[in-house]
């Protein structure tokens, strides 16, 4: 279990984390989301043992984790940090690379446990490329294989499939996942794809501007946003005053784009601005009252037409008991 107490770090006289506590049990897959500079590199870097904090204490299995300051070599034994670097020898095969920690004593076991590796990054076809000669994506997937090859009992991954194409990303990430259940790896992932998030992880915590705002299980959070910054993070949202959907309240509620059809016999009108093909529909950009707001439907609506939308008196309910 990774146990943190309110720890506290600047760099410099910069706050970058403030008071930061939670606990994560062995075993689960965190989500950590926020905006852009909220301080989720900084928190995996210090759990890891890269920078030391003055304030708080970490626990590992209550094994307290003292930091650089205490190590010769920075960086908690148990645990591998895959960060946006990479951090492999370019000279060196794929192969080389992700074996390079495991033991030479026993060849054999070496040579089947880089094999099982590269299966999971689907990288076999690249064993013996050196890896100044690959890609940013395959460059990541090499780096996250050696980050696995001696079975950490935590892995922090930092934004571990930003490099990766989308047509490789979807079954890369369901090989990982599967991999860290099977082996009761407990991981956080620091990431801005929603995609990361809802489908591998049980819980997500939210940090806007060095504070934890939340820390709740992934899909609670998403059918629920408690505020429109956690809402946003998942993707578009809506911010929609209720009065302006024939309710007697002043009140506003948070909206996702799949919640809200078109149904002509609505007596409340949206001007189509924009529509965007998204694949399996349109993202359509309207002007509703004098706001903006974003639905999704199966076909391209063209500009300047006026369509009725909804939205359900069931998510109505749901979002205003938040």
């Amino acid at each position: 279990m990774l146990t943190i107490q309110d720890v506290s770090f600047a760099y410099d006289k910069l706050p970058v984390l403030k008071n930061i506590s939670f606990t994560i049990e062995q075993g689960q897959h965190i989500a950590l989301i926020g905006a852009s500079g909220c301080g989720k590199s900084t928190l995996l870097k210090i759990i890891y043992g890269l920078l030391h904090v003055d304030q708080g204490e970490l626990f590992w299995n209550d094994k307290k984790l003292l930091g650089p300051l205490h190590h010769l070599v920075p960086g908690e034994e148990n645990m591998k940090y895959l960060s946006q670097g990479f951090e492999l020898q370019p000279y060196r095969s794929v192969s080389e690379n992700i074996g390079q920690y495991l033991s030479n004593f026993e060849p054999k076991l070496k040579k089947d446990r880089v094999l099982e590796l590269l299966e999971i990054v689907e990288m076999i076809d690249f064993a013996d490329t050196k890896v100044e000669n690959l890609s940013g994506g395959q460059k990541q997937r090499v780096a996250l294989a050696k980050a696995l090859a001696k079975k950490p009992e935590l892995l922090l991954l930092d934004e571990p499939f930003h490099n990766i194409d989308n047509f490789r990303r979807s079954s890369l990430r369901r090989n990982l996942f599967r991999y860290l259940k099977r082996n009761k790896i407990t991981s956080i992932t620091a990431t801005h794809d929603k995609t990361d998030i809802l489908s591998f992880t049980d819980q997500t915590i939210v940090i806007r501007q060095g504070e934890i705002i939340t820390k709740t299980k992934t899909q609670t959070l998403y059918q629920n946003p408690t505020d429109y910054y956690v809402a946003s993070l998942f993707g578009e949202v809506n911010e929609i005053k209720l009065s302006s959907i024939g309710k007697e309240s002043d009140k506003s509620i948070l909206i996702y784009p799949h919640e809200i059809t078109v149904n002509q016999n609505s007596g409340f009108k949206a001007r189509i601005k924009n529509s965007y093909f998204n694949g399996s529909h349109y993202l359509i950009e309207a002007v509703f009252g004098n706001a903006i707001i974003f639905f999704d439907h199966y076909t391209k609506l063209k500009a300047p037409k006026m369509v009725g939308i909804q939205i359900t008196d069931d998510i109505i309910s749901k979002r205003l008991k938040l």
